[in-house]
């Protein structure tokens, strides 16, 4: 059983700290996936666990067994670079079978893994070629592969298709989720990508500044964020930020700047005194413009939905949706997801779009989430 464990795990460069104190356990067989902006630390945790980067505190636990002064070599990874890194002198059969020809796994058993690795990946055809006669897909696959012989407990992948262009990216994300469905290996995977993120994970680590900002599953971290990063990194487009005061009242109520509206949270429990600052978020496409229907109707009878009107300054039309912006709102830039059809609005000008509590997420001032729902 290949999990991996990460106890109190510090990084510091000098008198710097940049990996705070992480705590995480990864299960045998899962697929998680760190996710943050550049610079918040995924990578150098990556490297930590693999070896390439010593801990300055803390433990790292591979398959019930510490790290601690164990060389890369011995902790039975594999790692997937950004970078394919093959040598172009060999083909593709020479490339996946060189770490095995160093570790002097005889011919007979390299060339057997080779073969199985190449099934797994679709690169049978392609054991003969070069590398500079293989698509930059095909690429990625066989340095993937050559990752794959080595049969590891646990892979690691960083940024490995962050070269590629989107088509491929998409063709890759869907190899990577078959090939884990194939091998039930652990895989750790970093990204700064959360399209990826969402797509990939069994369970989804944010960071941000060397710090664990939330982690759970790509629902749990759409529908629950803990606070305002969480909330505003997982989903694409990103979230709706209002400003608004806390007001008096039954229940918890909420006036956006501006005197754009008041939204209404019933079932809150407790919340915030009354002219307390808070954001109120609402992704894009919980929004919905006042003369339709909602998509789908909720599961309970909804809270009554607050009315805000937003001046459309550019449509962003992709075919069957469309993105409404508008700036220039006085509690906050909105993008409204419409999905196009007989009702589809004009290119800019005044739209009334409705606000609905049970789609809506309250952040504090320290953007922090506060519970809304009893």
């Amino acid at each position: 059983m290949a999990g991996v464990e990460l106890k109190g795990v510090k990084k510091r460069f000098g008198t710097t700290e940049v990996i705070h104190g992480v705590d995480l356990e990864v299960p045998h067989g899962e697929f998680a996936v760190f996710v943050g902006p550049s610079g918040c630390g995924k990578s150098t945790l990556l490297r930590m666990i693999c070896g390439l980067e010593p801990v300055s505190e803390g433990e790292v636990v591979i398959a019930g067994r510490s790290m601690r002064g164990v060389p890369p070599a011995r902790r039975g990874v594999a790692m997937v670079f950004q970078s394919y890194a093959l040598y172009p002198h060999m083909d593709v059969a020479e490339n996946m079978g060189f770490s095995l020809r160093l570790a002097r796994v005889p011919r007979r058993e390299r060339e057997a893994r080779v073969r199985r690795a190449a099934e797994v990946l679709q690169l049978d055809e392609l054991l003969h070629r070069k590398p500079k006669e293989l698509s930059g897909g095909q690429r990625q696959r066989v340095a993937i592969g050559r990752a794959i012989v080595r049969e590891p407990e646990v892979f690691l992948f960083d940024e490995p298709l962050s070269n590629l262009d989107a088509e491929l990216r998409v063709q890759m994300r869907l190899e990577l989720a078959e090939l884990h469905r194939t091998l039930g290996a652990t895989m750790i995977y970093v990204t700064h990508d959360q399209v990826e993120a969402m797509t990939l994970a069994d369970r989804i680590v944010v960071m941000r500044s060397g710090y664990i900002e939330q982690v759970g599953s790509p629902l749990d971290l759409y529908h629950a964020p803990v606070n305002r990063f969480v909330a505003g990194f997982i989903g694409s487009p990103r979230m709706n930020f209002l400003s608004g005061r806390v007001q008096a009242g039954a229940g918890l109520r909420v006036a956006l700047d501006g005197g754009a509206c008041e939204v209404a949270f019933p079932a809150a429990v407790g919340g915030p005194e009354p002219d307390t600052p808070v954001t109120l978020g609402v992704r894009p496409e919980h929004l919905a413009i006042a003369a339709e229907a909602p998509a789908e109707a909720p599961a309970e009878a909804p809270a009554e939905a607050a009315t805000l009107e937003v001046e459309v300054a550019f449509v962003e039309r992709l075919g069957g949706v469309s993105y409404l912006h508008a700036p220039g709102h006085a509690a906050g830039p909105v993008v409204i997801k419409h999905d196009e059809g007989p009702t589809a609005p004009a290119a800019v000008g005044p739209v009334k779009v409705l606000l609905r509590p049970e789609s809506c997420h309250l952040f504090d001032g320290d953007g922090r989430a506060i519970p809304i729902r009893a």
